[in-house]
């Protein structure tokens, strides 16, 4: 679950079931009391036809909650953490962030590190649109240590600059006014 629309689709499909539960959060849903194996089967089965998937693999579930965390930190925060992400990451999930670091590099193929920054730039992509900040906003916004470092990494993930992704959003939005 990466999003609050997902949220509410896990209650609606918990309520219409009658399961209770203490907290459905993003990745997870703390329920009142165990279920059986029938109402676990049509569980998946509901939320596999909204396009969700019900996991049952520890592993798999924690770089599911690696992932919301870091989803919900960067895109739903107002601010990202002062401390590092990896002591952020260790502390919200309670796990070493060595072991954190390789179950997800080992699940994923990626570094959580790297996986991280391309959230970042698909934050920066998104306020760039917004056209409510200007770079310098952006890069304290995100914890960039200066607007050259959030320029290297926007390039190096998109192939573009800020600048020129700035000029092909305007571009478009021009072309459309112009129809």
């Amino acid at each position: 679950m990466v999003s609050l629309r997902c949220k509410m689709l896990v209650k609606a499909e918990l309520e219409k079931m009658n399961i209770a539960y203490k907290n459905v959060d993003l990745g997870e849903a703390e329920l009142e009391e165990p279920i059986s194996d029938i109402q676990h089967d049509e569980l998946k089965a509901a939320l596999l036809k909204a396009g969700l998937e019900l996991m049952d693999d520890k592993k798999a579930m924690l770089v599911e909650k690696i992932k919301n965390v870091i989803i919900e930190m960067v895109h739903y925060a107002d601010e990202l953490p002062e401390t590092n992400f990896s002591d952020y990451l260790s502390e919200k999930l309670n796990h070493n962030y060595t072991y954190l670091s390789n179950l997800f590099s080992e699940v994923k193929g990626i570094t959580i590190e790297h996986y991280i920054i391309i959230h970042k730039i698909e934050k920066v992509k998104e306020l760039i649109i917004y056209d409510e900040l200007n770079l310098t906003e952006i890069a304290y916004k995100l914890n960039y240590s200066s607007v050259a470092h959030l320029s290297n990494q926007f390039k190096k993930i998109t192939g573009l600059t800020p600048s020129f992704f700035k000029k092909l959003k305007d571009k478009r939005r021009s072309t459309l006014e112009d129809m």
